[in-house]
C-alpha cells in the first residue's frame, strides 16, 4: 500500500449552477477510495482568464491520499467526465476543472502532468483560496510558502462569496 500523501487541488466552475457542481464535487471526492478530503476553502468568484465569459467560482481543497500522481490525476478526470466536462477550448468555459496543484514535495514533469501546476504562482484565484487553508505549505519549485506567493500577484479580482 502507498504511503499516505498531501496533495491540494483547485477547483472552478463557470456554466451551469457552478456552485451545486463543486460542493458535488467536494461530496464526490470524499467517496472516492484513497482519497480523503482534509479541507476545503471557500468559494470565490473570480474573472476568466482566456476567451470572454461568465465569471467563475474557485476553491481549492487539501486532500490525503492513497495514490499516486497519475492515478489522482485519472480520478479528477473521472469526476470532471460526471459532472459533464468538455474540453473543447483551451481556458474556455466549463462545468467542472479540476487541476492537481501540489503533491506532497513532489516536484514532477511528464507529458500529461505537470508537478507543482505550472501556472499556480502566476493565478490569483488558485493562491487566494490555498492561501486559506494551506498558508504555510511551501511551494516546491519555488521554495516559498503559498502565503507570500499570493502577496505577489493581483488579487483585485477575486471576490469572496
Amino acid at each position: 500500500m502507498a504511503k499516505d500523501s498531501q496533495c491540494a487541488i483547485a477547483l472552478g466552475s463557470n456554466l451551469g449552477d457552478s456552485l451545486t457542481t463543486l460542493e458535488g464535487t467536494i461530496n464526490q471526492l470524499s467517496q472516492t477510495a484513497g482519497i480523503t478530503v482534509q479541507a476545503c476553502s471557500s468559494w470565490y468568484q473570480t474573472a476568466p482568464v482566456g476567451p470572454p465569459q461568465p465569471d467563475f467560482i474557485n476553491g481549492c481543497a487539501l486532500l490525503e491520499v492513497e495514490l499516486t500522481p497519475q492515478e489522482l490525476l485519472r480520478d479528477l478526470f473521472g469526476v470532471e467526465n460526471q459532472f459533464e466536462r468538455v474540453r473543447q477550448q483551451r481556458w474556455g468555459a466549463r462545468t467542472l476543472d479540476l487541476d492537481l496543484l501540489l503533491f506532497d514535495d513532489l516536484i514532477l514533469e511528464t507529458s500529461d502532468l505537470q508537478i507543482p501546476h505550472p501556472r499556480m504562482n502566476e493565478r490569483a484565484f488558485v493562491l487566494v483560496p490555498l492561501a486559506e487553508i494551506a498558508p504555510n505549505w511551501i511551494e516546491p519549485k519555488s521554495k516559498e510558502a503559498i502565503a507570500r506567493l499570493v502577496q505577489a500577484v493581483d488579487c483585485s479580482g477575486i471576490r469572496r462569496l
